[in-house]
Protein backbone atom coordinates (compact mmCIF):
# COMPACT_ATOMS: atom_id res chain seq x y z
CA UNK A 1 0.00 0.00 0.00
CA UNK A 2 0.76 3.43 -1.09
CA UNK A 3 -0.52 6.77 -0.41
CA UNK A 4 -0.50 10.02 -1.24
CA UNK A 5 0.65 13.03 1.52
CA UNK A 6 -3.16 14.27 0.91
CA UNK A 7 -4.60 10.53 1.64
CA UNK A 8 -1.74 9.95 4.62
CA UNK A 9 -2.56 13.44 6.14
CA UNK A 10 -6.58 12.71 6.13
CA UNK A 11 -6.28 9.46 7.47
CA UNK A 12 -3.70 10.53 10.16
CA UNK A 13 -5.54 13.86 11.58
CA UNK A 14 -2.11 15.16 10.93
CA UNK A 15 -1.55 18.09 9.03
CA UNK A 16 0.56 17.89 5.16
CA UNK A 17 2.83 20.70 6.60
CA UNK A 18 3.49 18.88 10.06
CA UNK A 19 3.87 15.21 7.63
CA UNK A 20 7.02 17.50 5.78
CA UNK A 21 8.35 18.96 9.19
CA UNK A 22 8.66 15.75 10.91
CA UNK A 23 10.46 14.62 7.87
CA UNK A 24 12.60 17.17 7.41
CA UNK A 25 13.41 17.12 11.32
CA UNK A 26 14.30 13.52 10.66
CA UNK A 27 11.37 12.71 13.22
CA UNK A 28 8.97 10.54 10.95
CA UNK A 29 12.17 8.30 8.97
CA UNK A 30 11.67 6.53 5.76
CA UNK A 31 9.28 8.48 3.66
CA UNK A 32 9.87 7.47 0.22
CA UNK A 33 9.04 9.48 -2.55
CA UNK A 34 7.98 8.48 -5.87
CA UNK A 35 9.95 8.75 -9.91
CA UNK A 36 8.63 12.44 -9.66
CA UNK A 37 9.69 13.05 -6.35
CA UNK A 38 6.17 12.95 -4.14
CA UNK A 39 6.17 11.60 -0.90
CA UNK A 40 4.67 7.96 -0.76
CA UNK A 41 3.53 6.67 2.60
CA UNK A 42 3.51 3.01 3.71
CA UNK A 43 2.21 0.91 6.63
CA UNK A 44 5.09 1.68 8.51
CA UNK A 45 4.80 5.17 8.54
CA UNK A 46 1.71 4.60 9.81
CA UNK A 47 3.31 3.52 12.54
CA UNK A 48 5.85 5.78 13.20
CA UNK A 49 3.22 8.82 13.03
CA UNK A 50 0.87 6.97 15.21
CA UNK A 51 3.76 6.51 17.55
CA UNK A 52 4.75 9.94 17.59
CA UNK A 53 1.36 11.05 18.41
CA UNK A 54 0.97 9.06 21.05
CA UNK A 55 4.63 10.35 22.56
CA UNK A 56 3.36 14.21 21.28
CA UNK A 57 0.18 13.97 23.26
CA UNK A 58 2.01 12.62 26.22
CA UNK A 59 4.31 15.36 26.88
CA UNK A 60 7.81 14.02 24.69
CA UNK A 61 9.27 16.88 23.27
CA UNK A 62 10.13 16.64 19.47
CA UNK A 63 14.26 16.97 20.31
CA UNK A 64 13.78 13.23 22.48
CA UNK A 65 11.39 11.71 19.62
CA UNK A 66 14.27 13.05 17.01
CA UNK A 67 17.11 11.27 19.17
CA UNK A 68 14.55 8.41 19.38
CA UNK A 69 14.23 8.04 15.62
CA UNK A 70 18.15 8.72 15.33
CA UNK A 71 18.53 5.92 17.65
CA UNK A 72 16.21 3.44 15.89
CA UNK A 73 17.60 4.28 12.42
CA UNK A 74 21.27 2.82 13.96
CA UNK A 75 20.02 -0.23 14.49
CA UNK A 76 19.70 -3.08 17.26
CA UNK A 77 22.71 -2.16 19.00
CA UNK A 78 20.48 1.20 20.62
CA UNK A 79 17.71 -1.40 21.89
CA UNK A 80 18.60 -0.89 25.88
CA UNK A 81 18.97 3.25 25.19
CA UNK A 82 15.41 3.05 23.46
CA UNK A 83 14.32 0.80 25.99
CA UNK A 84 15.20 3.44 28.39
CA UNK A 85 13.94 6.16 27.10
CA UNK A 86 10.39 4.67 26.78
CA UNK A 87 10.89 3.61 30.57
CA UNK A 88 11.32 7.65 31.58
CA UNK A 89 8.82 8.76 29.43
CA UNK A 90 6.46 6.12 31.08
CA UNK A 91 7.13 7.27 34.53
CA UNK A 92 6.68 10.86 33.16
CA UNK A 93 3.14 10.20 31.58
CA UNK A 94 1.91 7.94 34.38
CA UNK A 95 3.22 10.93 36.71
CA UNK A 96 0.90 13.28 34.27
CA UNK A 97 -2.15 10.89 35.01
CA UNK A 98 -1.97 10.78 38.25
CA UNK A 99 -2.00 14.25 38.47
CA UNK A 100 -5.07 14.71 35.75
CA UNK A 101 -6.81 12.08 38.11
CA UNK A 102 -6.41 14.01 41.24
CA UNK A 103 -7.74 16.84 39.51
CA UNK A 104 -10.71 15.32 37.92
CA UNK A 105 -11.86 13.71 41.81
CA UNK A 106 -11.37 17.60 42.77
CA UNK A 107 -13.86 18.33 39.81
CA UNK A 108 -16.15 15.63 40.23
CA UNK A 109 -16.25 16.58 44.33
CA UNK A 110 -17.53 20.23 43.56
CA UNK A 111 -19.81 18.47 40.50
CA UNK A 112 -21.04 16.16 43.62
CA UNK A 113 -21.75 19.39 45.48
CA UNK A 114 -23.71 21.39 42.95
CA UNK A 115 -26.23 18.15 42.55
CA UNK A 116 -26.64 18.67 46.49
CA UNK A 117 -27.22 21.84 46.18
CA UNK A 118 -29.83 21.79 43.31
CA UNK A 119 -31.58 19.42 45.42
CA UNK A 120 -31.85 21.83 48.47
CA UNK A 121 -32.27 25.31 47.26
CA UNK A 122 -35.68 26.38 46.17
CA UNK A 123 -36.06 28.84 43.29
CA UNK A 124 -38.14 31.45 42.79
Amino acid sequence: MAISIKQFAKETGVSEYTLRFYEKEGVLPFVERDKNGNRIYNEQNFEWIYFIISLRETGMPLSEIKRYAELFKQGDSTISERKQMMLEHKTKAEEQLTQILKHLERINYKLALYDVMEKTVKFP
